[in-house]
């Protein structure tokens, strides 16, 4: 039996063709979709089939927004995304931290950071997630992308290939498999790697809100007892929010009377930008440390959230899987214009090599900052505050902090905005 495939994602018309790709990726997400279009772009000739069981169109209903930090922005610049996207996105220029009780009347500002010249750029851009995904989706089906409509049942490493068979019982072969199927990765699991990590007992509330008066485009995290409160900027009078709190109370607010909802939100927001209406349903989602204890398999690569999943505290999780697709892609590349066989060990281990020492780092600075900060000890709350004012009153540190996040010098092409 064959799988269903289409020239153009989101299509879904038989071929009638036994099928055989360079590269498979399951998962249709933004990780997936860069991937996919990263290959393309950089080697046309490259067969990449993306393999995913939502419906065409799915993602338009994801309520969401992501920060796209500027090396992110780079590679969607490089892969001709960005300029669809631009419209819609709303850049952050300035960013304030502060740290107080919920109890406390006046939330005083301890760091801030802004861009020192302009052509510094935005320190990141809020995209909401339907118009990421979806324009990543239109691109990549101009540029070849095949679409199989499914999910993978299970696979066979060989020494010429990779034999992958769907749900359906359809099957077809590839050189290399790519696992971007989320932070509950089937193929991670089938592939027995395991994750190291743990739970944090806290989840994070995803929520949007129109509010009275012009955000500026400034952007606040709010550190309190329970974990941080971020208010992102959108375009026009609208913020998103990632509201974390124990897990047992935020499900409790999720689930909780439109008026509670509304008392708690404003309780944390606070009144500087005037009255604020929540839109849609808040959403929450578990929070944790995992980070797979190896990224490759036999012609299998871990990327996105099936790799790693992070605190949301410093906003780094979409732009991790950036750079693994980004990572993934060059090592690929390389190879096929060498004429080696892009799913040999050798290939998948300098992928490995080359996001695992990052993704580690991050996951250990997010931990690091969500211990340090989720918390209501006195003692942790002078040392903390101490160094975030030692921080601001230092512009050369606060420089460095800002050139870090903006990064993108030593890794792949792509984050430097260059084609591969």
């Amino acid at each position: 039996m064959n799988p269903t495939v289409s020239s153009e994602i989101g299509d879904g018309s038989a071929s009638g063709t036994p099928a055989r790709f360079d590269v498979a990726i399951a998962g249709g997400g933004y990780v997936g979709l860069s991937l996919a279009l990263a290959l393309k772009a950089g080697e046309p000739s490259l067969a990449v089939a993306i393999i995913d069981p939502a419906p065409p169109g799915a993602a338009a209903r994801d309520t969401r927004a992501s920060a796209i930090a500027p090396a992110a922005r780079r590679m969607l610049e490089a892969l001709g995304v960005w300029q669809a996207i631009a419209g819609e996105a709303e850049a952050i220029t300035e960013m304030v931290v502060t740290d107080s009780r919920l109890r406390d009347p006046v939330r005083p500002v301890f760091l801030t950071f802004a861009a020192e010249a302009p052509e510094d750029g935005p320190l990141a851009h809020m995209v909401p997630n339907s118009v990421l995904v979806g324009q990543l989706a239109a691109r990549a089906s101009e540029a070849g992308v095949v679409r199989i409509t499914g999910a993978v049942a299970d696979f066979t490493a060989r020494s010429a290939g990779m034999d992958v068979t769907l749900a359906d019982g359809s099957a077809f072969a590839c050189s290399v498999l790519a696992a971007a199927d989320g932070a509950k990765s089937r193929l991670r699991a089938l592939a027995g790697i395991r994750t190291v990590g743990w739970d944090y007992g806290q989840s994070g509330i995803v929520a949007t809100v129109e509010h009275e008066l012009p955000h500026g485009g400034r952007a606040e995290e709010h550190f309190l007892p329970a974990g941080p409160f971020a208010i992102l900027p959108l375009p026009g009078n609208r913020a998103s929010l990632v509201w974390t709190e124990k897990t047992e109370a935020a499900e409790r607010l999720v689930a909780s009377d439109a008026f509670t909802l509304a008392f708690e939100l404003e309780r944390r927001f606070g009144h500087r930008l005037g009255a604020i209406n929540l839109i849609g349903t808040p959403r929450a989602f578990p929070l944790g440390l995992h980070i797979a204890r190896n990224f490759v398999a036999p012609r299998l690569a871990l990327c996105g959230d099936a790799a790693h999943a992070i605190h949301p505290i410093a906003g780094q999780g979409l732009n991790l899987g950036f750079k693994d697709a980004a990572a993934l892609a060059e090592v690929v590349i390389d190879a096929a214009r060498l004429g080696l066989d892009p799913g040999s060990p050798d290939v998948l281990a300098r992928y490995e090599r080359w996001r695992r020492f990052d993704t580690v780092q991050m996951g250990v600075v997010t931990d690091v900052l969500n211990r340090l900060f989720s918390n209501d000890n006195g003692a942790l709350r002078v040392i903390r505050d101490i160094g975030l004012g030692l921080v601001e009153r230092m512009p050369k540190l606060k420089r460095r902090f800002i050139d870090e996040a903006r990064e993108g010098a030593s890794g792949p092409k792509l984050l430097r905005g260059e084609a591969v």
